[in-house]
């Protein structure tokens, strides 16, 4: 195998791939990238074992002589790449020890590779469903939701985003019990109704590879019993599903909040990060007491003396109330939406909140909610 490819190209796409990698296995191979080479193509291919990411990258020329497969130190490459300037670099693999030579410039580097055939092999797309979707659509749902779901290993189901495919339109949710997000598309249908769950790390992976392109990509998702199915522009992921049920949700959103808080999204999240400065460490609380047209938000941190508040102006239909929240929890989903201002519906102090973005442009097809639980104040 021998080929010529530019190093901040091929440095591009390794980074992107890197994100798959992990520093804690018990299969050495899978600390490589796999590298085919095939008529003028470089096809590089990296895994975790749950989830394959694979890139087609263009060589200025290649040749067969010999293996048409290597497995490539990733750490090693990656390295080396960053270091180097915007340059060709000729690839030449030795067909009995698996040696790779690097050439640039004035510069020769030696690489010991492995044998390919024990890479894992990638998942095939056996009795799959599929529908396109719009990258955009995807990165805003993946960015919208993954916050949201939990990172207790123990609770596998919930460790995922759960995506609902339906004739009406398609939903993401996240949960972790303490919060929740369900992101909703009525521009974008599903001729099956289907559901599954979808790991955290490779969609995570999958908005970061889809914002790193500068136009629009349409993205086929397949999926079976097991596994999903990415692919767009020269890309291509497979993850394994999570097994089991995701939870009733729905039964989770308050389905009656007569209390309701328009207020402008960024003063109220700066003053959370203000006044959040000073709550309890463990709990974060703030205390939102709401009457007439005033918000009054307050921490206090009783080990270390220190308290805050702040008041600001708010429109508001209902009873008075005092309410406590996690100060962390509120500014997440607040800096997770763009909207200029947000309606906060609530019921009672010991019911969850629910946020709505207030969106002016009425042709939006985005129906976002967003659930945090509250923390029970002490009096």
């Amino acid at each position: 195998m021998k080929f010529i490819i530019n190093s901040q190209v091929l440095s591009r796409q390794l980074q992107l791939l890197s994100g798959v990698l992990t520093n804690n296995n018990t299969v050495p191979i899978i600390n490589c990238f796999h590298f085919h080479l095939d008529e003028g193509m470089l096809t590089v291919r990296a895994t975790d074992l749950e989830t394959t990411l694979v890139s087609r990258i263009e060589v200025e020329t290649g040749a067969m002589e010999g293996l048409a497969d290597i497995a490539v130190p990733s750490r090693l490459l990656l390295d080396i790449l960053k270091s180097l300037d915007d340059v060709p670099l000729t690839f030449s693999v030795d067909n009995s020890s698996y040696a790779i030579s690097i050439t640039s410039g004035e510069g020769k580097y030696r690489l010991a590779g492995k044998n390919a055939e024990t890479f894992p092999t990638l998942p095939e797309e056996r009795e799959t469903s599929s529908i396109v979707l719009p990258g955009s659509t995807l990165v805003n749902a993946i960015g919208k939701t993954a916050f949201a779901a939990s990172t207790d290993e123990l609770r596998q189901q919930m460790s995922g985003i759960f995506c609902d495919m339906g004739a009406e339109n398609i939903t993401f949710v996240a949960t972790d019990a303490h919060k929740l997000v369900r992101y909703r598309r009525t521009d974008v249908h599903s001729d099956t109704h289907v559901s599954f769950i979808l790991p955290r790390k490779p969609v995570t992976m999958l908005r970061t590879i889809l914002s790193s392109f500068k136009d629009e990509q349409e993205v086929t998702v397949a999926y079976n019993n097991t596994n999903a199915f990415f692919s767009f522009g020269g890309f291509y992921i497979v993850c394994r599903l999570v097994d089991g049920k995701y939870p009733n949700y729905e039964a989770a959103i308050p389905k009656e909040n007569p209390n309701k808080l328009t207020i402008d999204r960024l003063s109220l999240l700066n003053v959370l990060r203000r006044v959040g400065l000073f709550a309890n460490k463990s709990t974060h609380q703030v205390r939102l007491s709401i009457s007439d047209h005033v918000l009054d938000i307050s921490a206090e941190d009783l080990e270390f003396s220190n308290d805050a508040h702040e008041k600001m102006p708010c429109e508001y239909q209902g009873e008075p109330m005092a309410i406590g929240f996690n100060a962390k929890f509120l500014s997440e989903m607040l800096s997770n939406l763009e909207s200029e201002q947000v309606l906060i519906e609530l019921s009672h102090p010991s019911r969850a909140g629910i946020i709505f973005p207030i969106n002016p442009d009425e042709e939006s097809h985005e129906d976002i909610l967003m659930l945090v639980m509250p923390v029970m104040l002490a009096n």
